[in-house]
C-alpha cells in the first residue's frame, strides 16, 4: 500500500500543477473534477505519511528492543504494543481511502420523501421523516434548503424535498434512500390499534450545470396557480411551474416560492440530478434502475428501517440493528445507524477489494 500511495503523491502533485492551469481555471467541468480528485488524493497521501510514520516508529523501537537489557524491555514492549495498534489502525483507514471512489463523493444530495402504504398515516410519516432530516443536517452542521413541498389535509406531505449540502453528505445520506416503515397508533385511531404505514426516500446526487447541459429546446415549460391541500389556491398568480424534459419525459414541478423565476430555478436544480442520476444508471449496469431500486414500490414488506413508536425501537433491517432510542432517532440523532451503515458498505468493498 505504501508503494501504491508513493504514486499517488506524485499524482496529486500533477494534479496541483493542472489546477494552476489558466485553461483548466476556465473550464469549470474539469476544474470541479479536478478539485475532487485533489481532495481524494490529499486524503490518501496524508493517510500514507501517517502510516509510514508508524511504521518507522514501531521499526525503530522494534530494533531498540532487540539491543535493550532486561529492565528497559517491558517499557519498550508496552511502546511497541502501542505503536502496533497506532500501524493496524492507520493500515486499515488508508485501504479503505484506497478503494475505487465513489463517483458521486463530495457531491451535495437532494433528498425526495413521499408518503406510500398508508393513506394519511404515510403523509404524516413523511413528515416526521424530513423533519428528522432536518435535525440530522443541523448535527452533522450540514446546510438543508426546502426545495418543495406538496402538504397534506392532516398536516403531513404527500411529498416533499430539500437540498443538502456539506461534508460527506452524499456519503451518509445515501443509505437513507429506500422504503421506511412506521408502526404506531394513527392519531385517527380510536381503539387504540396500532397501524403500519411507510414513506419512501430518494436519495439524488446534486448536478451542477457543468454536469449537465440541458438545452432549452429540449425543455417545455407551462406555468400555473399553486394549490395547497384540497386543491385550494393559495396563490393569486401564475407563480408554479411545471418543467417536462422532453427526451425523457421527466417532470418536475415547483410552487414553493412566490416567483415564477425562483420556482423554475429550483426545478431545473431537481432535474439537473434526475438526469445525472440516470446517465449514471446506464453508464453502470450493476446500478440499473438505481431510482427504482432505491425505493421500490413503497410497499411495507419491502422496508429498509422499521420505526415502531410504542417499543421506541428503530430498526435498520439491511445490517441487523436495533436501537432502543427512536425519540432520539427521530430529533436527528441518526449517528449511530449512519456509522454502522458506513462501516458496513467498508467492509462489503473491502471483501471484494481482497477477492
Amino acid at each position: 500500500m505504501l508503494e501504491r500511495t508513493a504514486g499517488l503523491e506524485h499524482e496529486l502533485r500533477d494534479v496541483e500543477i493542472r489546477l494552476g492551469d489558466p485553461a483548466v481555471q476556465s473550464d469549470q467541468r474539469r476544474l470541479a473534477e479536478l478539485g475532487r480528485r485533489h481532495k481524494q488524493l490529499s486524503e490518501i497521501v496524508a493517510a500514507g505519511q501517517r502510516l509510514r510514520a508508524a511504521v518507522d516508529d514501531l521499526d525503530e523501537a522494534r530494533r531498540m528492543h532487540s539491543a535493550a537489557d532486561a529492565t528497559e524491555r517491558a517499557e519498550l514492549r508496552e511502546m511497541i504494543d502501542e505503536l502496533e495498534a497506532i500501524v493496524d489502525t492507520a493500515t486499515d483507514e488508508l485501504r479503505v481511502l484506497l478503494l475505487p471512489p465513489d463517483p458521486n463523493e463530495g457531491r451535495n444530495v437532494i433528498v425526495e420523501i413521499r408518503g406510500a402504504a398508508g393513506g394519511e398515516e404515510a403523509n404524516l410519516f413523511a413528515r416526521d421523516l424530513f423533519d428528522m432530516y432536518q435535525a440530522f443536517a443541523r448535527r452533522q452542521r450540514w446546510k438543508i434548503e426546502p426545495l418543495a413541498a406538496s402538504p397534506s389535509d392532516l398536516g403531513g406531505y404527500t411529498e416533499v424535498s430539500g437540498l443538502i449540502a456539506g461534508d460527506r453528505v452524499w456519503t451518509r445520506m445515501k443509505h437513507e434512500a429506500g422504503t421506511h416503515r412506521v408502526q404506531r397508533v394513527p392519531v385517527t385511531e380510536s381503539q387504540g390499534r396500532v397501524h403500519t404505514s411507510s414513506a419512501t426516500v430518494s436519495v439524488l446526487p446534486e448536478a451542477k450545470e457543468v454536469d449537465v447541459q440541458i438545452a432549452d429546446s429540449d425543455l417545455q415549460i407551462d406555468v400555473y396557480r399553486s394549490s395547497g391541500p384540497g386543491g385550494q389556491s393559495v396563490n393569486t398568480t401564475d407563480s408554479a411551474v411545471r418543467v417536462t424534459h422532453v427526451p425523457t419525459g421527466i417532470v418536475v414541478s415547483m410552487q414553493d416560492e412566490k416567483s415564477q423565476l425562483q420556482n423554475k430555478q429550483k426545478a431545473l436544480r431537481v432535474l439537473r440530478s434526475r438526469l445525472l442520476q440516470a446517465e449514471q444508471e446506464r453508464a453502470s449496469a450493476e446500478q440499473s434502475a438505481m431510482r427504482r431500486g432505491q425505493v421500490g414500490g413503497g410497499d411495507r414488506s419491502e422496508k429498509i428501517r422499521t420505526y415502531n413508536m410504542r417499543e421506541n425501537r428503530v430498526t435498520d433491517h439491511r445490517i441487523g440493528l436495533t436501537l432502543y432510542k427512536l425519540d432520539r432517532v427521530l430529533a436527528g440523532e441518526l449517528d449511530d445507524l449512519s456509522d454502522a451503515l458506513v462501516q458496513d458498505e467498508q467492509r462489503t468493498l473491502l471483501a471484494g477489494d481482497d477477492t
